[in-house]
């Protein structure tokens, strides 16, 4: 009798922590599989970024997470509220990530996650996404070589005030 009150109460141990995690992961917003990168020294040695030579573009992923079959997604997490949509600058990031992701591996990731304090967005990472991406690095790529550097893009003398490229900028507002 007493063995089963042992195997018993085990058992019941054993429920509390599965129900436990299974809420902890659902509060990161990751989604069910895999984690097989991590970009916080929590969790392991910080892995190499992800690289491309041919668009000189590395990246790091707050996660990766193997959804099955050897697929993987990137999660990129923000410490903000969520906005309405996510902002635009939040999702050439991802879709960034996820071309990092198809370059390494050969399999292109169905979609990315931006995990915000209070939400997630699924970002599909359709051929249109990856499209503008490589518009927008072509134009960095373009404002690299401008002798001058990229025009200004706004007229707001706090953001140049607080512009990590104001002291070298031809263009200030102050």
């Amino acid at each position: 009798m007493r063995d089963w009150l042992w195997i018993g109460l085990l058992l019941l141990a054993a429920a509390v922590l599965f129900f436990w995690s299974a809420r902890k992961r659902r509060q990161t917003g990751l989604p069910s599989g895999k984690i097989v990168y991590a970009d916080t020294d929590a969790w392991q040695k910080l892995p190499a970024p992800l690289f491309d030579p041919a668009l000189r573009l590395t990246g790091k992923p707050d996660y990766v997470v193997d959804i099955g079959d050897g697929l993987r997604v990137p999660v990129e997490v923000k410490s903000a509220p969520a906005p309405t949509e996510p902002y635009d600058s939040h999702v050439m990031q991802l879709a960034a990530y996820c071309l990092l992701l198809e370059r390494e591996s050969g399999r292109r990731p169905p979609y990315g996650l931006l995990r915000y304090r209070d939400r997630t967005f699924q970002v599909d990472y359709t051929p249109a996404l990856e499209e503008s991406l490589l518009e927008l690095i072509s134009n960095i790529r373009a404002a690299e070589n401008c002798p001058d550097g990229p025009p200004r893009s706004h007229a707001q003398a706090s953001r140049c005030r607080a512009c990590g490229y104001r002291q070298h900028c031809n263009q200030p507002l102050d």
